[in-house]
């Protein structure tokens, strides 16, 4: 049994990690906030991640997955994704010409990491169909093996998110005292532009999968 969720967890933790280091809009905005507000912005993130995964694992048991895979919800979810991707990208556009790096400003006005773990996760559709497909094979794999299994799975997969989202972190954190404010506002630009970037292909997405 020892040895079953050694491995549930370890494969588990493998998967994950493969996802976790391709870049997406999570990682991006990560990538963003750890340059003012330092290493807290991976984990939080992740944080918020782990939270609406852990709803998604439930809602997937309770029978959610057929729901996920219809092309209308598919639809419904890349438009809107894109929507948001693109506002926030706008916004990160807007805000450049000022921009400064100042970690703890108090006249800045500070996004709660943790909602934001969970609204960009929920931009990325594609993140829903992995947990319908790939996702919810490795959870009904696990489910035999009883809450031991499930939480063999659960804790290596949001354990490899948090150490990918906590390393980027810290590196970035560690080198903001090298980043000058054009610099600053250089990898802040390049952040958005990449949002902007996801959020056409969210709406390309949307829009083929629509006609």
């Amino acid at each position: 049994m020892i040895l079953t969720l050694t491995t549930i967890f370890v494969s588990s933790f493998i998967i994950a990690l493969s996802g976790a280091l391709m870049p997406g809009p999570l990682l991006t905005v990560t990538v963003s906030e750890s340059t003012r507000r330092g290493a807290v912005a991976g984990p939080m993130m992740i944080l918020g991640h782990g939270i609406l995964e852990l709803a998604l694992i439930i809602a997937l048991l309770a029978g959610l997955a057929p729901l996920l895979n219809r092309d209308d919800v598919f639809v419904v979810i890349a438009l809107a994704g894109g929507a948001i991707l693109l506002w926030m990208a706008l916004s990160m556009f807007k805000s450049l010409p000022r921009l400064r790096l100042s970690l703890e400003s108090g006249s800045e006005k500070k996004q709660n990491l943790v909602l934001a773990g969970i609204l960009f996760s929920l931009a990325n559709p594609y993140w829903l169909i992995w947990w319908a497909s790939i996702g919810l094979g490795y959870i009904l794999h696990s489910v035999k093996f009883g809450l031991p299994g499930m939480a063999a799975f659960f804790s290596g997969h949001i354990l490899a998110d948090l150490a990918w989202y906590a390393f980027v972190s810290f590196g970035i954190a560690r080198g903001r005292d090298y980043l000058s404010d054009k610099t600053y506002r250089g990898l802040i630009g390049c952040c958005a532009s990449f949002l902007m970037l996801f959020s056409c292909y969210f709406f390309w997405s949307g829009l083929d999968r629509l006609i």
